[in-house]
């Protein structure tokens, strides 16, 4: 078990999950998204969410050209995922949260 692909107890992790409206896609998203942090860090993270409707020029300075787009700021390496995050495996390893059940 590596210390760096694994979440450290005392560590926030910030996420900016990046939504057009209340669209379908959107809406799962937030959901998934919101599911993985409670399950996986229990109370250590960060969770912004930015409207491009009402933020266009937020999302072409971090370079979001479709939503949803998650972005994970800290801790670095700064981390980008596109999609609903609706398969937990998947974003748990993009997100080096990966560990499989405990």
């Amino acid at each position: 078990m590596s210390a760096s692909s694994k979440h450290q107890d005392n560590e926030t992790t910030v996420f900016r999950l990046y939504i057009a409206d209340e669209t379908p896609n959107s809406a799962r998203a937030m959901a998934n998204l919101k599911l993985i942090c409670q399950e996986h860090l229990q109370g250590h993270y960060r969770l912004e969410v930015v409207d491009i409707l009402q933020e266009p020029l937020r999302a072409l300075s971090d370079g979001v050209l479709v939503t949803p787009t998650l972005i994970r700021p800290l801790p670095l390496p700064v981390l980008k995922i596109v999609g609903d995050m609706s398969e937990p495996a998947t974003v748990l390893q993009a997100l080096g949260l990966e560990g499989g059940p405990e």
